[in-house]
């Protein structure tokens, strides 16, 4: 362990129940927050958004924790499932001989946490965006985009993206690139899974149509894969 990965730590707060993920394994609830050390000051510190843009600033990439590696994973579930941890802010694709590819993800803040079984309904490369009604309700800016804004590098969407269906119904939710690459490691979404954009381009070239993702809900996160 190296650099930035020597100098995060994850604080867990065990809850008393055992959650059970039918072909995931078990998981522990639990709650916690991400810390960086200071070491100007000695002192471990909230990973907010303020910390994770100086970072940002002062690296040009995301903390190491957060960076694609290929990790253990032991799972019952088949090679191209996607789980999802949002409370560790990882996604999982898993890969043959109980391993997986591990992504930095950001997810939904208060409010706007989700769980359940999804699928890959469709893909779709410089995705165009289209906020639905309910953000416009709350944000009079994305009205003017309520017909779609074109795929780009400024849409928020990112390179690519992928949408999650529950039977053949589009959930509203997707896992994209983003145009906020600082934002990976935070609950900051409003749902959405949004990853840095190489990151999204990597994992769109290995996943299908109709590929299964599992969300595990807030609170019952992995613990060091299961």
């Amino acid at each position: 362990m190296s650099g930035f990965s020597k100098r995060i730590r994850r604080v867990f707060k065990w809850a008393t129940a055992l959650f059970a993920v039918t072909a995931a394994g078990a998981a522990l609830a639990q709650a916690f927050s991400t810390q960086i050390y200071d070491p100007t000051n000695r002192k471990w510190v909230s990973y907010t958004p303020q910390t994770a843009v100086r970072y940002y600033r002062a690296h040009g990439q995301t903390p190491e924790e957060f960076q694609r590696r290929v990790v253990k994973f032991r799972t019952a579930e088949k090679p191209g499932t996607i789980i999802i941890d949002g409370d560790r802010h990882f996604l999982y694709l898993v890969q043959p001989n109980f391993q997986a590819i591990r992504y930095g993800i950001g997810v939904g803040r208060e409010g706007f946490g989700w769980a359940g079984i999804v699928k890959i309904g469709r893909k779709q490369e410089w995705p165009v965006w289209t906020p639905p009604a309910e953000m416009i309700e709350r944000d009079p800016e994305a009205a003017k985009w309520k017909n779609g804004m074109p795929g780009g590098p400024d849409n928020p969407l990112g390179a690519r993206a992928m949408y999650l269906y529950e039977g053949n119904k589009d959930s509203i939710y997707r896992i994209h690139g983003t145009t906020q690459p600082w934002s990976i490691g935070l609950n900051i979404s409003s749902g959405c899974i949004r990853m840095v954009n190489e990151d999204v381009i990597d994992l769109y070239s290995r996943v299908e149509v109709g590929a299964k993702v599992i969300v595990l809900m807030q609170g019952a996160a992995l613990y060091k894969g299961v």
